[in-house]
């Protein structure tokens, strides 16, 4: 992907739980074209990363031509990858980003039972940080305000409402309409 010049690029971000399990996931390339190849994928790097110390501080290893930068907090595991000729510092930013967004978002309450019940939220979180594969943003609350602004526009329009948000919506306009 780093053949599209010098912008760097992320081949995907991993949120996975303590068991290895998907919690969000988004993929940025081609490398894995099948459910089945990410799946493995995914379950390749928790097995290799699973029982390094990446709590206090983001780790950073090369598996089959990739480099992953991950971290591990409570029951959940960040990982972003990128080419093997991608910088690592940058690959650092976007998981740090990524984890300071998550944070504010839950509140610091980082967990498993809790990403699950804000799963919207993390979701537009990794759609304001990387778009097919090209870096946005990398500053936490920064990616946080703008996933909470989306949050709370309620008169968008449905294309950028999250499921919820478009649930409640259209609860409203149908009990606007059987009151009147």
């Amino acid at each position: 992907m780093a053949s599209q010049g010098l912008c760097p690029s992320i081949k995907n971000i991993l949120l996975l739980d303590s068991e290895g399990k998907r919690v969000a996931v988004k993929y940025y390339s081609d490398d894995w074209p099948t459910n089945n190849a990410k799946l493995a994928f995914e379950k390749f790097v928790f097995s290799k990363t699973v029982k390094t110390n990446a709590r206090t501080e983001a780790e950073v290893t090369l598996l089959e031509n990739n480099i992953i930068i991950y971290k591990f907090v409570q029951d959940l595991h960040f990982f972003v990858t990128g080419g093997d000729d991608e910088n690592e510092l940058i690959l650092a930013s976007v998981l740090q980003g990524f984890f300071d967004a998550v944070t504010l978002l839950l509140r610091s309450n980082v967990d498993k039972r809790e990403a699950l019940e804000n799963l919207d939220l993390i979701l537009l979180c990794l759609d304001e940080i990387v778009d097919g594969g090209m870096i946005l943003e990398t500053n936490g609350p920064l990616i946080a305000e703008k996933v909470t602004s989306h949050s709370l526009d309620a008169d968008a329009p449905l294309s950028e409402q999250t499921l919820t948000q478009a649930w409640a919506t259209a609860r409203e306009h149908l009990t606007r309409t059987l009151l009147k």
